[in-house]
């Protein structure tokens, strides 16, 4: 974890609850997203060497998840959350059970009544989590089973998800010189298809591939998952003209869904700030924004979007 961002951890006895304070290194519809996205709350919600396997999950009031807590040697380990309350990037609580495979509670073990609040500032999100049980046993037990140190690590998993899905580059260009590029999405493809672009166009690689693998793990943090190191974070290969092609894996061990038409973007490399907030504000008027215009930890002033005409763009000026 960055030792910049704020985590407290506070167990309250008198209340019979768990108050948690977890700052995260992204803006709020990338954290909410992998809060309640199942294929994206299977690469992080359990602790390492644990796995998330979901059977099913309706994300509403009165729905429920159903997964399991799978172990090295497959063992499964079922667990549901039904949600009773979601406001929209604001909050959602549940009542989690330990269960069988069909949802039935197993009643001998407590049951965690979860509350999650969503807030962001400065392009951080801060997740409120209040955990409370029905009485003090119930808690002490949980506390026993090391609930602190496996939801600990499971959180780590996904200061190390954010990282990887959304540190898209860092431009080796000796200037903020404008330019027009396309950036294409795979679903691990990339490296493949792109060996066959350079043997077309005869051009050769701009420093190379960028692979998930390459991205230094900070102390106390979880590597990147063994099926994702080899696949390409970033790589660009000239064409014609001057044009850039580039692109990275978007699998869906990662949460990806690639259709025809979200594969790939126009990507704009403006001069100045302000000519990115410029061209943001008139391209993405009437359309869909995905990501607003910010700073992103990775680096850059980033937007991604659809215009009014369902055409995909990219903003992304490098802050120097």
């Amino acid at each position: 974890m960055n030792s910049l961002l704020k985590f407290d951890f506070i167990v309250n006895k008198e209340t019979n609850t768990v108050n948690i304070q977890r700052e995260f290194d992204a803006n709020l519809s990338l954290v909410w997203e992998a809060w309640t996205n199942p294929e994206i709350l299977d690469q992080w919600w359990a602790p390492k060497p644990y796995r998330t396997e979901t059977k099913s999950m309706d994300f509403r009031e009165g729905g429920m998840w159903l997964y399991a807590m799978v172990s090295p040697e497959n063992e499964k380990h079922w667990c549901k959350n039904d949600y009773y309350k979601i406001i929209e990037h604001e909050m959602f609580a549940g009542l989690d059970a330990f269960c069988d495979e069909n949802g039935y509670v197993n009643t001998e073990m407590p049951r965690t009544n979860w509350t999650n609040v969503f807030t962001e500032a400065d392009d951080k999100t801060m997740v409120n989590i209040t955990a409370t049980y029905e009485k003090l046993s119930d808690l002490e037990k949980i506390i026993e089973m090391g609930f602190e140190q496996g939801f600990t690590m499971a959180l780590e998993n996904l200061d190390q998800y954010l990282k990887a899905r959304f540190q898209l580059r860092k431009e080796n260009k000796p200037s903020n010189k404008a330019r027009i590029t396309t950036y294409l999405n795979f679903a691990g493809q990339t490296e493949e298809a792109f060996n066959f672009y350079k043997s077309v166009f005869k051009t050769d690689f701009i420093n190379g591939i960028k692979r998930f693998g390459d991205i230094p793990a900070e102390a106390g943090q979880p590597t990147v998952a063994e099926e994702i190191k080899k696949m390409v974070l970033h790589v660009e290969l000239p064409i014609l003209g001057g044009h850039i092609l580039m692109a990275t894996d978007a699998p869906q061990e990662m949460g990806f869904t690639l259709t025809s038409g979200n594969n790939m973007h126009i990507c704009i490399e403006p001069e100045t700030r302000a000519e990115a907030k410029r061209l943001f504000d008139e391209l993405s008027e009437g359309g869909n924004i995905s990501m607003p215009l910010a700073d992103m930890f990775f680096g850059a002033y980033f937007a991604e979007f659809k215009d009014k005409f369902g055409i995909s763009w990219m903003i992304n000026y490098q802050n120097r």
